[in-house]
Parts: structure tokens; C-alpha cells; sequence
């Protein structure tokens, strides 16, 4: 007998289901929610939510009216879903049983957000117990979808049509794997296909949405199908739905990435075809699908030079698309003067600890990726190059499916500044376009702008100044004759009434300041750089917040482009920034730090002058000592620091005690909040980029003061620096643990004597640090990363300690080998291992001896790609001292080393280290290879004659 449930307890449910929603009634929705959280231990909970998702009608038992019972039915089927989320495992098999045998009839209903409620269990059901778990699942969906008794109404079949979308966007994997000899997309794919005839929109829709999931995974099941599918792409191109259309052009978009070969021939159609869709402004969505399409095509190697015969009819439909729609406009036209309004929470949105404050040491070259730095022309600002569909499909990992939709519902209400629009995405093909077509394109675009740059009405003028930005990279040289005159007029644009115009004018003039920066002539520099500089820090403190963020990501971009070449206007900049500190709430702050850093970091010790630090200084200081140690906005803070320190060197001095005490203490609190959330499952673990932006200002400081000065910090740290920086060595966090490392090798350099009391504990930690065999394997990147930084300190350490590193040499070198011989790293990682294992033999050349043979040729590979620094001389004073003590385990490799001696010639001799140690240490090996071959003239023969002619000439051969 099918199971039925009790009249009380369903009548209790369904009040406590009723109170939870009630807005008006606290107490009672307290209540409620502690009942409902109760009856979740109940065996028989998720029947009778079941019970309730099913039924159309209020059985007699409950007296509610249709509206409230809807509203229960909905609260009913999420309860079940997120019980089935996270207790799937204790849910008793009968239940299982009834759930997956009644909620079909979910997808019947009369009412579609109940239809996409019962997809939400189903997907959820999947998801936790497998497809296998429940076979009748799909025959069941495809007898629904295909209406095979013939009585399924229309609404049943969209709603099992949309449970089968999110089953398949759920478990795209496990349903392209093979079970039992058999793969269920064999039977999907045609299925999906013979759904695109559907005489109802919505499951022709959804039945392409299907399809589109699986044709990014190349599954063999729909490239066996690729010419069905094309045909039915083909069919359904002039479909009366706009929704199927959209699926349409996503679908072309997935092919472009997977089979170009299928595109190509059909190029002149496709064009028209998506042309025709991005001019359907009353749909955005269409529109905005069809303009991926120029995105994807353009960013194709080998397909993007089609699109040449047919920039005249898509460049005027991108111009076109730029110009910010009636609703936008609505929403952002005549932005206030909102400089002096607190950020809400919710609007800071900062990106922290960027992966150039952890410093591989091998590259620490600390570049700053902002050339887009508004993200204007960046589809990755919002998800992947596929843009707004392909933002959604990332979030998959996160969201149960059911879930999109409200995840889509909620984003179409977002700023449109903010969101990845047709707008944002017609500016990047434009870009795209340029920077594969150069000429041809601006050539079009020119009466565009010509047009509409001087408009009168400010969405115009808007338009034409993004396009004119979105053309520079690829354009530069022709747009250059033009520059002049049109630098001039979008500075006088900075002082346009309307907000977006200024703001869109600080991103195109950030564009062009790679032209502004290098002009050489100093009348030049006077009439359009200076304008152009002095125009952007103007709009750094407009009164318009947005404006205020542009004007601050156009100068860092311009930073980044002059360099050096700002050192003469240092003071003005700063004392601009100066006055940006006291004016910007927290969400514009984030960008100045970026300012100030990427100064430091191009200007250097130009930005040491005592007045300048006078006038920077207090400002930074200011800040420090507001931004608590639990602000988020440290991060920023801090990383900013380092770029000063960095630059100031010295002159950081009187800043740096409080500083660097406030870091340690910091990585204290840190790690001790860490330990506390190990120990109690209730405590949050703390954000890591605490402990990752302390460290790498640590690093700063250490390296920018006189040892001394260093010396005096490191015995006022309370607690020990040392014995912190050993927990952070052991950190689960790679970030942590990389920054850890650099931070390390720093304190080997500039402190040693105050670091070589700790080696004893430290030695140990990072020998296991240089085990690849620990790096997880969905982790390696950023676990190469830890170990290069690891490889570098031990290096730098082995240098100093000399002998005493004895007791850990035999572990350190099977592990460097290990690395140089592995043929899965990184260059990079290879080159400092390298570099470590030759600096190990400067003081432990003879425990390193025996080991030669196992890395003598690698060694000597890696070290050909390295630079003649002082590092490598280093390296190789090490290696050639190991080669003294072992001669014969040179054998196989004899000619490469002599190859590499004779690469130290010329000016290189002239290095001091080269000409007073590694020469007299080659001439000494190699007189002594001069005894032990025979015929060492034959032997010198087999090298090229030019390094023959170097060491003959150099050590008297």
C-alpha cells in the first residue's frame, strides 16, 4: 500500500512551513524554523514534504486558501531539497523509494515555478545518489518530454524538459562516463536532438541549452551528431522564440571553440545571421549571445582572418551596440556628486594579495596587470572569454541548479556597470577585431567617431569615446596622426557635465598613455602629455565616485606605461594622492593603494627625496593607524608598503619599527586563530592574506634597511619572528608558504647571523619542503611556486652556513636532484634547483661529491639556460669545487663542462667574483683533467673551435 501520511502531523507541518514565511510574525517564524529544524530528524520528514510538493489542491486535512498553500507547497520542495542536499546518505530507502516515485508528478503541475521546484529534488537526487541510482529516471523524463501516451499536457512536458536540462548541466561528466559497457549520452544526444522539434518554444529551448552543456566537453556521443546538430542549428536559426534563438548562437559560439572546420564554410551566413540577432535590441540577451560570437571567432587562430571580407557590416553593428541602452541609461544617467556618501558594504569589492605580492623569487619582477584596469574590454572580469552564459555555466560548482535562475533574476538587476552587457562585450570584439585587422578597422570606425564625439547627446559621445578606447592596442599606429588633436579634445571631455562621459574619458586616455608617455620632444611632452597627466589626477578627485575609481585605474595604467619617466613629476602626483587619501571612502581606496605601489615600484628611489617622503609618508601612516587588524582593506595596505619600503630603502627607517611590530603580531594572531579553528569546528579559519601581505612586507623591510637597523627589529620581535616564520613555513596554505619561503631566503641574506641560530629547526622544514612527491596534484602550480621560493632560500642559506650544513646535505640533494631530473617542472623551478644544488657545494663539497654523477648533466642544462648573474657564478663556484673532489663522475658530461667554462669569457672575466674565484677554480679542474686524459689535446678538439680558442688562451690549455 502506497504510504499516506498522518492528518496531525501534516497539519502541523504545513503551519510550521506557513509561519517560516511570515515576515510580520517573528516570534511565530522563530518558532516555525526551530519546529521545522526538529522534524528534520523525523524518518519520514521528506514524505510528507513530498506529499505536499504534489498535491494541487489542499487536501481536506488543511484549511488554507490557494495562495497561502502554494507558498507552502514552494517551501515544502526547497526543505526537501536541501535535506535531500545534505543528508542524502540518512534518508531512509523507503522514503528514497517514494520521493523518486512521486515527484514526477511535481513536473506536471499546472504551475511552472512548482514544475522547477520538482527539477531542483530531481537534480539534487542525482547529484548525491548517481545516475545509476535511479534508472528509471531518464526513460521516465524522455516518455514525459516525448509525450509517448499522447495525453501529457504542455505544461508537463516543459517541466520535464527543464528537470532533464538540469540533470544534464549537473552531471555532464558522469553522464559522457561508461557503465556496464554502456554510456548514457549515447541515448541523451538523440534524444536532445529529436526535442529541438518540439512544437512547444520552451523544450525546443531548453532541449538546445542541453546540447550546449555537453558541446565544450567534445563528447564523442554529440561529435558523432555534429552534422545532426548543425542541421537542426540551421532549422531553428529563424525560430520565432527569441530563447530559442539564444541557444542557437551559444551553440555556434561552443562550435567555434571545438570544430572551426564545421564554421568556416559557412562564415558569409553566420555573419549575416549574427549581425541580423545583435540588432534585436528588444531582446538584450539575444543580442548580447549573437555579439559573443565576434569575441569568440576573433580570439580563434586560425579561423579569426575569415571575419575580414565582412568588417563592414560587423563593425558598424558593434559601434552600434555600444551606445548604453534606454533602461541603462535610466539607471546611471546624471550620477550625483556622491563623493562625501559612505560606501555601503556590499559596494567594496577590492581583490587582495595578488599574486605578485608572493614573490617567486626566480621572476620577482612584480608587474601590474592593469592595462584594462576597469575591466571594459575584459569578458574574464565577469567569467570566461564566453562571457555573461559562460559567467553562469562557471558558477555550477556552487549553485544547485535549480538555483540559476534566481542567480540570473538577481543579476539582471545589478548596476549595469558592474554586469557583463552587450555593450561591455561589443567593445571587447571591437577591441578583438582591431587587434587582428588593425588599419581596415579604424578606417570604418573613423566616420563613426567623427560623427559622434562631439554629439550632443552624452550617451553618443559616450559611445564614441569607449570605441576610440577600444581600438588603441590594435590601431596605435594608424590612429597616432590623429592623436594629437583627439588627446586634446578628450582631455577637454574630463570636463564634461555628465559623470559617465568622464569616467569613460579617464579609461580611453589611460588607453593612449603609452603614446603620451613616450613622446621625446619636450614641446611635445608639454602640450599632450602633461595635459593628459595633469587631466587624469584632476578627475583622481572628482566628485563623483565612479569618475574618482576611473581617474585612479587610468593613472596607474599610465604609471605602469611612463615608468621612470614620471620620476620629474613625482611631487605633484604624490601631493595628488595626498589630497585623494583625505577625500576617497573605502571602495576608491583600494585602487589609490595601486596607485601609490605602482609609483614606488616604477619610480623607485626617486620617490626617496626627503620632501617627498614628508609629504607620502604621514599620509600612508595616517591610514595604518586607522585600518584595524581585522580590515580587510589591510591587505591592499599592506601590499602597498612593500612597494614603498621597497623604494625608500633607508629613508624608511623611522617608520619601520611600528610597522614591522604590528606584521609580526598580526601573523600571531593569525596563527593562533587558525590553530583555534583546528581545535573547534564552530571557529571560521582566518583569510590567509593576513599572514601572505604581512610577510611579503616583512620581506620589504628587511631588505630596504641597513642589517643593523634589521638586526635591532628582529630582537625587539615579540614573539620570536623566527619562530612564527617556522609555523608559517609549515602553513597548509601554498600563498603562505610561498611567501613564507622569499621571505626566508630575504632574511639569509640581510640577517643571517640573527637567522643562523634557528637553522637547526628550520633546516628540516625546508628539506621536506623540496619533496615534489608532496605537492598535490590538483595544486601544482602554485606547489612549484612554494618550492622554487624553497629552492632559492636553501641556496642562499647553503652560501653562508658553509659546513654546518653537513647533517642535511644528503636529503637535500636527492631531493634537488630529484627535481632537475624530473621532467614534469618548470623551467624556472629547474634553473633554481639547479642554482641551490651548486651553491651546496661551496661549503659541503665534499658530502655533495658522491652524488655528482646523478646530476652532473642536468646540472649543467639548467645552468646553460641561466643568466651570467652573480647567482650562477656562485653556482658554479659550488659545482666546480664538487667536480674537484669526484673527477670521474664527470665522465658522460665532461665536454658540456668544459663548454660552460669556456662560456666565462671576455667581459664576463671582468666580474670580480668571476675573475678572482671561478677562474683560478676552472684553471685548478682543469689542469687537473690536463693530468688524468691522455690525449687531452684530441679530447679538446671535439668542442667548437671558439670555445677551444677561450680555453687555451685563458688557462694556458
Amino acid at each position: 500500500m502506497d504510504w499516506q501520511p498522518l492528518e496531525e502531523p501534516l497539519r502541523q507541518l504545513a503551519g510550521y512551513l506557513k509561519d517560516s514565511l511570515s515576515g510580520h510574525d517573528q516570534i511565530a517564524q522563530k518558532h516555525a524554523t526551530l519546529m521545522l529544524s526538529q522534524a528534520e530528524s523525523s524518518p519520514d520528514i521528506n514524505n510528507y514534504l513530498t506529499y505536499l510538493v504534489i498535491n494541487i489542491q489542499p487536501p481536506p486535512v488543511l484549511t488554507f486558501n490557494r495562495e497561502d498553500f502554494h507558498a507552502i507547497r514552494c517551501a515544502a520542495a526547497v526543505m526537501l531539497k536541501n535535506d535531500i542536499k545534505n543528508s542524502y546518505k540518512r534518508i531512509p530507502a523507503s522514503s528514497l523509494t517514494y520521493i523518486r516515485s512521486s515527484i514526477f508528478l511535481g513536473l506536471e503541475d499546472p504551475n511552472s515555478q512548482i514544475r522547477n521546484y520538482a527539477g531542483n529534488v530531481i537534480t539534487e537526487i542525482v547529484r548525491q545518489g548517481g545516475i545509476l541510482g535511479w534508472q528509471e529516471l531518464l526513460p521516465g523524463l524522455f516518455s514525459l518530454v516525448g509525450n509517448e501516451g499522447g495525453s501529457v499536457s504542455p505544461g508537463a512536458q516543459e517541466g520535464a524538459m527543464g528537470a532533464l536540462t538540469k540533470v544534464c548541466e549537473d552531471n555532464k561528466q558522469g553522464l559522457d562516463r561508461e557503465y556496464g559497457g554502456q554510456r548514457p549520452l549515447n541515448f541523451i544526444i538523440p534524444k536532445l536532438l529529436e526535442f529541438t522539434s518540439s512544437p512547444i518554444a520552451k523544450v525546443r529551448a531548453n532541449a538546445l541549452a542541453s546540447l550546449n552543456v555537453f558541446i565544450p566537453q567534445k563528447s564523442q556521443a554529440l561529435l558523432l551528431s555534429l552534422d545532426t546538430l548543425l542541421a537542426r542549428l540551421f532549422l531553428l536559426a529563424n525560430d520565432p522564440s527569441n530563447e530559442v534563438r539564444r541557444h542557437v548562437c551559444r551553440a555556434f559560439v561552443h562550435l567555434v571553440d571545438i570544430r572551426p572546420d564545421k564554421i568556416a564554410p559557412h562564415m558569409e551566413g553566420l555573419v549575416d545571421y549574427m549581425v541580423s540577432q545583435q540588432r534585436k535590441t528588444d531582446d538584450p540577451e539575444l543580442a548580447l549571445d549573437a555579439a559573443e560570437f565576434w569575441l569568440c571567432v576573433g580570439e580563434h587562430d586560425n579561423l579569426r582572418v575569415a571575419l575580414g571580407p565582412f568588417l563592414p557590416k560587423i563593425v558598424p553593428v558593434l559601434l552600434e551596440s555600444m551606445v548604453y541602452s534606454e533602461e541603462e541609461i535610466m539607471m546611471l544617467e546624471g550620477g550625483e556628486d556622491d563623493a562625501d556618501e559612505d560606501d555601503r558594504v556590499e559596494d567594496i569589492k577590492p581583490n587582495f594579495a595578488k599574486s605578485k605580492a608572493s614573490r617567486t623569487v626566480a621572476a620577482a619582477n612584480g608587474e601590474t596587470d592593469i592595462e584594462d584596469p576597469d575591466g571594459i574590454l575584459d569578458p574574464g572580469a565577469n567569467g570566461s572569454s564566453g562571457g555573461r552564459y559562460s559567467k553562469i555555466a562557471d558558477l555550477y560548482d556552487d549553485l544547485s541548479e535549480g538555483e540559476i535562475e534566481e542567480y540570473d533574476d538577481a543579476d539582471d538587476g545589478a548596476d549595469p556597470e558592474d554586469r557583463w552587457t552587450l555593450r561591455k562585450c561589443s567593445a571587447a570584439a571591437l577591441d578583438v577585431l582591431a587587434s587582428v585587422f588593425h588599419g581596415p578597422v579604424f578606417e570604418i570606425t573613423l566616420p563613426y567617431l567623427k560623427d559622434n564625439l562631439r554629439h550632443a547627446e552624452w550617451p553618443y559621445r559616450e559611445a564614441a569615446v569607449l570605441a576610440l578606447g577600444a581600438v588603441a592596442d590594435g590601431c596605435l599606429h594608424v590612429v597616432t596622426p590623429h592623436l594629437p588633436d583627439l588627446v586634446l579634445y578628450l582631455v577637454s571631455l574630463l570636463n564634461d557635465p555628465e559623470p559617465l562621459v568622464r569616467q569613460i574619458t579617464c579609461w580611453t586616455l589611460g588607453r593612449y598613455s603609452l603614446w603620451a608617455s613616450h613622446l621625446n620632444d619636450p614641446a611635445d611632452r608639454a602640450r599632450y602629455f602633461e595635459p593628459m597627466m595633469e587631466g587624469i589626477l584632476t578627475k583622481m578627485l572628482d566628485n563623483n565616485k565612479r569618475v574618482q575609481e576611473a581617474g585612479a585605474s587610468a593613472f596607474a595604467n599610465l604609471e605602469e606605461q611612463g615608468k621612470s619617466r614620471l620620476t620629474p613629476y613625482a611631487e605633484p602626483i604624490v601631493r595628488q594622492f595626498v589630497r585623494c587619501f583625505g577625500k576617497y571612502k573605502d571602495r576608491n581606496m583600494f585602487i589609490l593603494y595601486d596607485c601609490v605601489q605602482t609609483l614606488a615600484e616604477h619610480v623607485g628611489q626617486g620617490l626617496a627625496r626627503p620632501d617627498l617622503v614628508d609629504i607620502l609618508m604621514p599620509a600612508l601612516i595616517h591610514r595604518w593607524n586607522k585600518v584595524s587588524d581585522k580590515s580587510r582593506e589591510l591587505f591592499p595596505l599592506l601590499e602597498c608598503l612593500s612597494y614603498v619600503a621597497t623604494a625608500l630603502g633607508s629613508t624608511f627607517s623611522p617608520f619601520a619599527g611600528p610597522i614591522f611590530s604590528r606584521c609580526v603580531r598580526i601573523i600571531h594572531q593569525n596563527l593562533e586563530e587558525y590553530l583555534a579553528a583546528v581545535n573547534n569546528v564552530a571557529l571560521d579559519s582566518p583569510d590567509k592574506d593576513f599572514l601572505v601581505t604581512s610577510l611579503d612586507l616583512l620581506s620589504a623591510i628587511i631588505q630596504a634597511l641597513e642589517p643593523e637597523k634589521s638586526a635591532d627589529l628582529l630582537a625587539a620581535s615579540q614573539p620570536s619572528f623566527f619562530e612564527l616564520l617556522t609555523f608559517c613555513m609549515e602553513d597548509p596554505s601554498n600563498d603562505v608558504r610561498q611567501s613564507s619561503y622569499a621571505l626566508l631566503g630575504d632574511c639569509a641574506i640581510y640577517v643571517f647571523p640573527q637567522l643562523q641560530p634557528f637553522l637547526p629547526t628550520i633546516l628540516p622544514i625546508l628539506s621536506g619542503q623540496l619533496d615534489l612527491d608532496k605537492i598535490p596534484a590538483k595544486q601544482m602550480d602554485t606547489g612549484f611556486s612554494v618550492v622554487n621560493n624553497a629552492c632559492w632560500s636553501c641556496g642562499e642559506i647553503a652560501m653562508r652556513h658553509g659546513k654546518a650544513m653537513a647533517p642535511y646535505v644528503n636529503t637535500i640533494v636527492l631531493r634537488l636532484t630529484d627535481i632537475i631530473t624530473s621532467p614534469n617542472v618548470p623551467n624556472s623551478l629547474t634553473e633554481n634547483a639547479a642554482i641551490a644544488l651548486g651553491r651546496l657545494g661551496m661549503g659541503s663539497f665534499q658530502e655533495v661529491a658522491p652524488h655528482l654523477g646523478n646530476f652532473a648533466e642536468q646540472f649543467l642544462d639548467a645552468a646553460e639556460k641561466v643568466e651570467f648573474t652573480d647567482e650562477k657564478a656562485t653556482a658554479f663556484e659550488g659545482f666546480t669545487m664538487v667536480v674537484g673532489q669526484n673527477p670521474h663522475a664527470m665522465e658522460k658530461c665532461l665536454a658540456k663542462f668544459f663548454k660552460a667554462i669556456a662560456g666565462y669569457k671576455g667581459t664576463l672575466i671582468s666580474n670580480s667574483r668571476t675573475r678572482d674565484v671561478l677562474i683560478p677554480l676552472f684553471h685548478q679542474v682543469l689542469t687537473g683533467y690536463k693530468s688524468l686524459i691522455p690525449d687531452f689535446n684530441a679530447f679538446l678538439n671535439q668542442l667548437p673551435a671558439d670555445d677551444q680558442r677561450v680555453l687555451r688562451s685563458t688557462y694556458n690549455l
